[in-house]
Protein backbone atom coordinates (compact mmCIF):
# COMPACT_ATOMS: atom_id res chain seq x y z
CA UNK A 1 0.00 0.00 0.00
CA UNK A 2 1.05 3.80 -0.37
CA UNK A 3 3.88 2.81 -2.82
CA UNK A 4 3.37 5.79 -4.39
CA UNK A 5 3.38 8.31 -1.78
CA UNK A 6 6.59 7.29 0.06
CA UNK A 7 8.54 6.81 -3.29
CA UNK A 8 7.94 10.28 -3.85
CA UNK A 9 9.60 11.21 -0.93
CA UNK A 10 12.72 8.61 -1.25
CA UNK A 11 13.66 11.19 -4.12
CA UNK A 12 16.42 13.39 -3.60
CA UNK A 13 18.15 12.42 -0.79
CA UNK A 14 17.50 8.45 -0.82
CA UNK A 15 16.43 6.95 -4.37
CA UNK A 16 15.17 2.91 -4.32
CA UNK A 17 16.71 1.32 -7.47
CA UNK A 18 14.12 -0.73 -7.88
CA UNK A 19 11.51 1.74 -6.01
CA UNK A 20 10.80 0.04 -2.75
CA UNK A 21 7.00 -0.88 -3.49
CA UNK A 22 8.62 -3.31 -6.46
CA UNK A 23 11.27 -4.51 -3.74
CA UNK A 24 8.49 -5.64 -1.48
CA UNK A 25 6.88 -7.79 -3.77
CA UNK A 26 9.83 -9.54 -5.63
CA UNK A 27 10.59 -10.54 -2.10
CA UNK A 28 7.26 -12.13 -2.03
CA UNK A 29 7.48 -13.73 -5.81
CA UNK A 30 10.78 -15.24 -4.74
CA UNK A 31 9.20 -16.60 -1.40
CA UNK A 32 6.74 -18.16 -3.41
CA UNK A 33 9.56 -19.56 -5.69
CA UNK A 34 11.07 -20.84 -2.56
CA UNK A 35 8.25 -22.73 -1.11
CA UNK A 36 5.94 -22.76 -4.06
CA UNK A 37 2.60 -22.77 -2.47
CA UNK A 38 -0.93 -23.56 -4.34
CA UNK A 39 -3.00 -20.99 -2.33
CA UNK A 40 -2.08 -17.68 -1.57
CA UNK A 41 -3.89 -14.65 -0.27
CA UNK A 42 -2.76 -11.03 -0.38
CA UNK A 43 -4.80 -9.08 2.90
CA UNK A 44 -4.55 -5.48 2.30
CA UNK A 45 -4.39 -6.10 -1.43
CA UNK A 46 -5.11 -2.45 -2.45
CA UNK A 47 -5.49 -2.18 -6.11
CA UNK A 48 -4.44 -5.79 -6.24
CA UNK A 49 -0.44 -5.34 -8.13
CA UNK A 50 0.92 -8.39 -5.89
CA UNK A 51 -1.90 -10.86 -6.91
CA UNK A 52 -1.57 -9.65 -10.95
CA UNK A 53 2.70 -10.43 -10.54
CA UNK A 54 1.71 -13.94 -8.58
CA UNK A 55 -0.75 -14.80 -11.35
CA UNK A 56 2.12 -15.84 -13.80
CA UNK A 57 3.57 -17.88 -10.87
CA UNK A 58 2.87 -21.70 -12.41
CA UNK A 59 2.68 -23.04 -8.80
CA UNK A 60 -0.74 -21.14 -7.16
CA UNK A 61 -3.51 -22.57 -8.55
CA UNK A 62 -5.93 -20.04 -5.65
CA UNK A 63 -5.12 -16.47 -5.54
CA UNK A 64 -7.29 -14.45 -3.11
CA UNK A 65 -7.21 -10.54 -2.44
CA UNK A 66 -8.78 -8.77 0.86
CA UNK A 67 -9.10 -5.28 1.43
CA UNK A 68 -11.66 -2.96 3.10
CA UNK A 69 -12.24 0.28 0.33
CA UNK A 70 -13.28 -1.45 -2.52
CA UNK A 71 -13.50 1.07 -5.05
CA UNK A 72 -9.54 0.80 -4.80
CA UNK A 73 -9.56 -2.98 -5.64
CA UNK A 74 -12.28 -2.40 -8.71
CA UNK A 75 -9.86 0.32 -10.16
CA UNK A 76 -7.65 -2.20 -11.78
CA UNK A 77 -9.20 -5.79 -10.64
CA UNK A 78 -9.68 -6.42 -14.45
CA UNK A 79 -5.82 -7.23 -15.06
CA UNK A 80 -7.07 -10.08 -13.25
CA UNK A 81 -9.33 -11.49 -15.94
CA UNK A 82 -7.90 -14.14 -18.33
CA UNK A 83 -7.09 -12.67 -21.86
CA UNK A 84 -8.53 -14.06 -24.93
CA UNK A 85 -5.02 -16.51 -25.65
CA UNK A 86 -5.73 -17.99 -22.01
CA UNK A 87 -8.69 -19.60 -23.95
CA UNK A 88 -6.91 -20.31 -26.96
CA UNK A 89 -4.08 -22.03 -25.51
CA UNK A 90 -5.42 -23.11 -21.82
CA UNK A 91 -2.45 -24.38 -19.10
CA UNK A 92 -2.83 -27.73 -17.62
CA UNK A 93 -2.73 -26.11 -14.02
CA UNK A 94 -5.98 -24.50 -12.95
CA UNK A 95 -6.22 -20.63 -11.10
CA UNK A 96 -9.17 -19.22 -9.52
CA UNK A 97 -8.75 -15.46 -8.23
CA UNK A 98 -10.87 -13.84 -6.02
CA UNK A 99 -11.26 -10.30 -4.35
CA UNK A 100 -13.24 -10.11 -1.25
CA UNK A 101 -14.28 -7.11 0.52
CA UNK A 102 -14.03 -6.51 4.35
CA UNK A 103 -11.78 -6.15 7.21
CA UNK A 104 -8.46 -8.34 8.39
CA UNK A 105 -10.27 -8.21 11.68
CA UNK A 106 -13.11 -10.06 11.24
CA UNK A 107 -13.36 -13.86 10.32
CA UNK A 108 -14.50 -15.72 7.33
CA UNK A 109 -14.19 -19.15 6.19
CA UNK A 110 -13.59 -18.13 2.69
CA UNK A 111 -9.94 -17.40 3.75
CA UNK A 112 -9.18 -20.87 5.31
CA UNK A 113 -6.87 -23.51 3.78
CA UNK A 114 -4.45 -20.78 2.23
CA UNK A 115 -0.13 -22.23 1.90
CA UNK A 116 0.56 -17.85 1.84
CA UNK A 117 -0.80 -15.06 3.42
CA UNK A 118 0.91 -11.60 2.95
CA UNK A 119 0.31 -8.30 4.72
CA UNK A 120 2.33 -5.65 3.22
CA UNK A 121 2.29 -2.69 4.86
CA UNK A 122 -0.84 -3.18 5.87
CA UNK A 123 -0.92 -3.42 9.90
CA UNK A 124 0.43 -0.14 10.11
CA UNK A 125 -3.10 0.97 9.10
CA UNK A 126 -5.22 -0.64 11.33
CA UNK A 127 -6.82 0.96 14.63
CA UNK A 128 -5.73 -0.80 17.81
CA UNK A 129 -8.59 -2.40 18.52
CA UNK A 130 -8.37 -4.14 15.00
CA UNK A 131 -4.59 -4.59 15.59
CA UNK A 132 -5.46 -6.66 18.54
CA UNK A 133 -7.95 -8.72 16.66
CA UNK A 134 -5.13 -9.05 13.69
CA UNK A 135 -3.28 -12.27 15.03
CA UNK A 136 -5.90 -14.46 16.23
CA UNK A 137 -7.59 -14.06 13.00
CA UNK A 138 -4.56 -14.59 10.59
CA UNK A 139 -2.48 -17.04 12.68
CA UNK A 140 -5.24 -18.47 14.64
CA UNK A 141 -8.17 -18.68 12.29
CA UNK A 142 -6.93 -18.66 8.94
CA UNK A 143 -2.86 -20.13 10.24
CA UNK A 144 -1.60 -20.59 6.94
CA UNK A 145 1.64 -22.41 6.70
CA UNK A 146 3.10 -19.10 5.78
CA UNK A 147 2.60 -15.15 6.79
CA UNK A 148 4.99 -12.69 5.93
CA UNK A 149 4.19 -9.03 6.92
CA UNK A 150 6.36 -5.59 5.83
CA UNK A 151 5.92 -2.39 8.03
CA UNK A 152 8.04 0.62 8.14
CA UNK A 153 11.05 0.92 9.67
CA UNK A 154 10.79 3.94 11.92
CA UNK A 155 14.28 4.22 12.15
CA UNK A 156 14.49 4.94 8.58
CA UNK A 157 11.96 8.07 8.93
CA UNK A 158 15.20 10.71 9.85
CA UNK A 159 16.50 9.85 6.94
CA UNK A 160 13.34 10.49 4.31
CA UNK A 161 12.92 14.27 3.56
CA UNK A 162 9.34 15.59 4.40
CA UNK A 163 8.53 13.01 6.95
CA UNK A 164 8.03 14.50 10.24
CA UNK A 165 5.46 11.82 12.28
CA UNK A 166 4.56 9.05 9.87
CA UNK A 167 5.12 8.37 6.19
CA UNK A 168 1.51 8.31 5.60
CA UNK A 169 -1.16 10.35 7.16
CA UNK A 170 -3.47 7.22 7.05
CA UNK A 171 -1.18 5.68 9.50
CA UNK A 172 -1.90 4.76 12.96
CA UNK A 173 1.69 4.04 14.22
CA UNK A 174 4.96 3.12 12.82
CA UNK A 175 7.41 0.80 14.71
CA UNK A 176 11.10 0.72 15.08
CA UNK A 177 13.00 -2.51 14.90
CA UNK A 178 12.73 -3.31 18.58
CA UNK A 179 8.74 -2.93 18.71
CA UNK A 180 8.33 -4.44 15.80
CA UNK A 181 10.75 -7.77 16.55
CA UNK A 182 8.74 -7.56 20.12
CA UNK A 183 5.31 -7.99 18.76
CA UNK A 184 6.02 -10.44 16.28
CA UNK A 185 8.12 -12.42 18.16
CA UNK A 186 5.48 -12.84 21.16
CA UNK A 187 2.84 -13.84 18.63
CA UNK A 188 4.99 -16.06 16.82
CA UNK A 189 5.31 -17.84 20.58
CA UNK A 190 1.62 -17.48 20.92
CA UNK A 191 0.64 -19.06 18.23
CA UNK A 192 3.08 -21.97 17.55
CA UNK A 193 5.11 -20.21 14.10
CA UNK A 194 8.57 -19.23 14.28
CA UNK A 195 9.52 -16.07 12.82
CA UNK A 196 12.65 -14.74 10.69
CA UNK A 197 13.58 -10.80 10.31
CA UNK A 198 14.75 -9.26 6.98
CA UNK A 199 13.88 -6.51 4.83
CA UNK A 200 13.87 -4.33 1.82
CA UNK A 201 14.98 -0.98 1.00
CA UNK A 202 19.07 -0.40 2.07
CA UNK A 203 20.46 2.07 4.12
CA UNK A 204 23.16 4.21 2.64
CA UNK A 205 26.78 3.65 2.89
CA UNK A 206 27.97 4.72 6.44
CA UNK A 207 23.97 4.85 7.96
CA UNK A 208 23.68 0.67 8.29
CA UNK A 209 22.78 1.45 11.62
CA UNK A 210 19.01 2.42 11.15
CA UNK A 211 18.20 -0.74 9.18
CA UNK A 212 16.20 -1.30 6.23
CA UNK A 213 13.23 1.06 5.24
CA UNK A 214 10.92 -1.90 5.23
CA UNK A 215 11.37 -4.31 7.90
CA UNK A 216 9.88 -7.69 7.18
CA UNK A 217 8.89 -10.53 9.77
CA UNK A 218 8.11 -14.76 7.93
CA UNK A 219 6.37 -16.26 10.03
CA UNK A 220 6.36 -20.34 9.47
CA UNK A 221 4.10 -22.58 11.30
CA UNK A 222 5.72 -25.08 13.28
CA UNK A 223 3.24 -27.88 13.25
CA UNK A 224 0.56 -28.83 10.52
CA UNK A 225 -2.83 -27.87 10.94
CA UNK A 226 -5.28 -29.74 11.97
CA UNK A 227 -8.71 -30.19 9.89
CA UNK A 228 -10.82 -30.10 13.94
CA UNK A 229 -9.14 -26.68 15.02
CA UNK A 230 -10.31 -24.78 11.51
CA UNK A 231 -13.82 -26.79 11.83
CA UNK A 232 -14.36 -25.40 15.18
CA UNK A 233 -13.77 -21.95 15.09
CA UNK A 234 -15.59 -21.70 11.41
CA UNK A 235 -17.96 -18.83 11.28
CA UNK A 236 -21.39 -19.50 10.56
CA UNK A 237 -22.08 -16.12 8.67
CA UNK A 238 -19.67 -14.90 5.77
CA UNK A 239 -17.85 -11.44 6.74
CA UNK A 240 -16.87 -10.78 3.36
CA UNK A 241 -18.57 -9.85 0.38
CA UNK A 242 -17.07 -11.17 -3.08
CA UNK A 243 -16.76 -8.01 -5.19
CA UNK A 244 -14.46 -10.46 -8.16
CA UNK A 245 -13.93 -13.95 -9.36
CA UNK A 246 -12.10 -15.39 -12.28
CA UNK A 247 -11.84 -18.78 -12.78
CA UNK A 248 -8.73 -18.79 -15.70
CA UNK A 249 -9.38 -21.95 -18.33
CA UNK A 250 -7.66 -25.00 -17.72
CA UNK A 251 -6.49 -28.43 -19.01
CA UNK A 252 -7.97 -29.63 -16.02
CA UNK A 253 -11.56 -28.83 -17.24
CA UNK A 254 -12.78 -31.51 -19.76
CA UNK A 255 -14.26 -29.33 -21.79
CA UNK A 256 -10.60 -26.76 -22.37
CA UNK A 257 -9.50 -29.91 -22.69
CA UNK A 258 -11.20 -31.81 -25.38
CA UNK A 259 -11.08 -27.93 -26.99
CA UNK A 260 -7.65 -28.64 -27.22
CA UNK A 261 -7.38 -32.13 -28.40
CA UNK A 262 -9.67 -31.46 -31.22
CA UNK A 263 -7.77 -28.67 -32.39
CA UNK A 264 -4.12 -29.87 -32.37
CA UNK A 265 -5.94 -33.37 -33.69
CA UNK A 266 -7.26 -31.48 -36.94
CA UNK A 267 -4.14 -29.37 -36.91
CA UNK A 268 -2.29 -32.63 -37.37
CA UNK A 269 -3.98 -33.72 -39.61
CA UNK A 270 -4.07 -30.94 -41.72
CA UNK A 271 -0.36 -31.05 -41.49
CA UNK A 272 -0.08 -34.54 -42.92
CA UNK A 273 -2.33 -34.26 -45.38
CA UNK A 274 -1.00 -31.55 -46.94
CA UNK A 275 2.76 -32.54 -47.23
CA UNK A 276 1.44 -35.76 -48.52
CA UNK A 277 -0.27 -34.30 -51.19
CA UNK A 278 2.00 -31.63 -52.04
CA UNK A 279 4.45 -34.91 -52.95
CA UNK A 280 2.18 -36.96 -54.32
CA UNK A 281 1.67 -33.66 -57.15
CA UNK A 282 5.41 -33.14 -56.55
CA UNK A 283 5.93 -36.95 -58.32
CA UNK A 284 3.00 -36.87 -60.56
CA UNK A 285 4.62 -34.09 -62.05
CA UNK A 286 8.12 -35.71 -61.72
CA UNK A 287 6.94 -39.17 -63.67
CA UNK A 288 4.58 -38.39 -65.37
CA UNK A 289 5.23 -40.13 -68.66
CA UNK A 290 5.06 -43.34 -66.42
CA UNK A 291 3.35 -45.38 -63.84
CA UNK A 292 4.29 -44.04 -60.49
CA UNK A 293 4.69 -46.97 -57.57
CA UNK A 294 2.65 -45.98 -54.24
CA UNK A 295 4.86 -47.19 -52.04
CA UNK A 296 7.44 -44.90 -53.73
CA UNK A 297 5.17 -42.27 -53.18
CA UNK A 298 4.91 -42.55 -49.79
CA UNK A 299 8.05 -42.98 -49.05
CA UNK A 300 9.08 -39.72 -50.74
CA UNK A 301 5.94 -38.35 -48.78
CA UNK A 302 7.94 -39.30 -45.54
CA UNK A 303 10.30 -37.02 -45.64
CA UNK A 304 8.91 -34.01 -44.22
CA UNK A 305 8.52 -36.33 -41.02
CA UNK A 306 11.45 -36.44 -38.49
CA UNK A 307 13.75 -39.78 -38.68
CA UNK A 308 12.32 -41.62 -35.56
CA UNK A 309 8.69 -40.71 -36.17
CA UNK A 310 9.23 -41.92 -40.13
CA UNK A 311 10.32 -45.14 -38.82
CA UNK A 312 7.68 -45.35 -36.27
CA UNK A 313 4.54 -44.50 -39.18
CA UNK A 314 6.07 -46.86 -41.06
CA UNK A 315 7.07 -50.22 -39.00
CA UNK A 316 3.15 -50.08 -37.01
CA UNK A 317 1.43 -50.13 -40.99
CA UNK A 318 0.39 -46.62 -40.36
CA UNK A 319 0.77 -44.69 -43.28
CA UNK A 320 -1.65 -41.99 -44.62
CA UNK A 321 -3.03 -42.55 -47.85
CA UNK A 322 -5.18 -41.38 -50.80
CA UNK A 323 -8.54 -43.07 -51.71
CA UNK A 324 -10.71 -41.01 -54.61
CA UNK A 325 -10.74 -37.15 -53.05
CA UNK A 326 -10.37 -38.87 -49.65
CA UNK A 327 -7.01 -38.03 -47.70
CA UNK A 328 -6.81 -40.79 -44.39
CA UNK A 329 -4.59 -40.15 -41.74
CA UNK A 330 -4.37 -43.18 -39.16
CA UNK A 331 -5.29 -41.98 -35.26
CA UNK A 332 -2.17 -43.84 -34.37
CA UNK A 333 0.40 -41.60 -36.62
CA UNK A 334 -1.67 -38.10 -35.15
CA UNK A 335 -1.28 -39.91 -31.17
CA UNK A 336 2.12 -40.12 -32.46
CA UNK A 337 2.86 -36.52 -32.54
CA UNK A 338 4.23 -35.07 -29.33
CA UNK A 339 1.68 -32.58 -28.91
CA UNK A 340 -1.07 -34.96 -29.26
CA UNK A 341 0.51 -37.32 -27.21
CA UNK A 342 1.25 -35.16 -24.42
CA UNK A 343 -2.55 -33.80 -23.94
CA UNK A 344 -4.14 -37.25 -23.93
CA UNK A 345 -1.92 -39.54 -22.74
CA UNK A 346 -3.14 -43.17 -23.89
CA UNK A 347 -4.77 -43.20 -26.82
CA UNK A 348 -8.11 -44.90 -25.89
CA UNK A 349 -8.66 -40.87 -24.70
CA UNK A 350 -7.58 -39.41 -27.72
CA UNK A 351 -11.03 -41.61 -29.01
CA UNK A 352 -12.97 -40.29 -26.61
CA UNK A 353 -12.46 -36.80 -26.72
CA UNK A 354 -12.47 -36.82 -30.32
CA UNK A 355 -15.61 -38.84 -30.49
CA UNK A 356 -18.21 -37.12 -32.97
CA UNK A 357 -16.28 -34.04 -33.18
CA UNK A 358 -13.97 -35.06 -35.99
CA UNK A 359 -14.83 -37.15 -39.23
CA UNK A 360 -13.41 -40.34 -38.73
CA UNK A 361 -13.14 -43.51 -41.04
CA UNK A 362 -15.87 -46.03 -40.76
CA UNK A 363 -13.90 -48.17 -38.54
CA UNK A 364 -12.89 -45.28 -36.63
CA UNK A 365 -9.11 -46.33 -37.16
CA UNK A 366 -8.68 -42.98 -39.47
CA UNK A 367 -8.98 -39.19 -39.67
CA UNK A 368 -10.75 -37.92 -42.97
CA UNK A 369 -10.91 -34.79 -45.11
CA UNK A 370 -11.73 -34.39 -48.49
CA UNK A 371 -9.32 -32.94 -51.04
CA UNK A 372 -11.58 -30.21 -52.40
CA UNK A 373 -12.20 -29.02 -48.64
CA UNK A 374 -8.51 -27.75 -48.28
CA UNK A 375 -9.75 -23.92 -47.89
CA UNK A 376 -12.46 -24.73 -45.53
CA UNK A 377 -9.96 -26.56 -43.24
CA UNK A 378 -7.52 -23.42 -43.36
Amino acid sequence: MDENFQDEQFTGIIKFTPPLYKQRYQFIKDLVGKYKPKKVADLGCADCTLLWMLKFCSCIEVLAGLDIRASVMKEKMHRLSPLPGDYLQPTERSLTITLHHGSVAHKDACMLGFDLVTCIELIEHLEQSDLKKFPEVVFGFMSPSIVVISTPNSEFNTLLPGVRLFRHPDHKFEWNRAQFQSWALETARHYDYSVEFTGVGHPPKGMENVGFCTQIGVFVRKYPKTSESAQSEKPTKAAYKTVFKAVYPSLKDEKYLQNAVVSEVIFTAQIIKQRLLDRLMSEREEYSDGPTERKSKFQTSMSCFSEDLRKLIVEKDMEPFVNGNVVYMPLKTIFSFPKVNQLCGTFEKLQQLIAGKVTLSSDGSAVMFTTEDENEEN
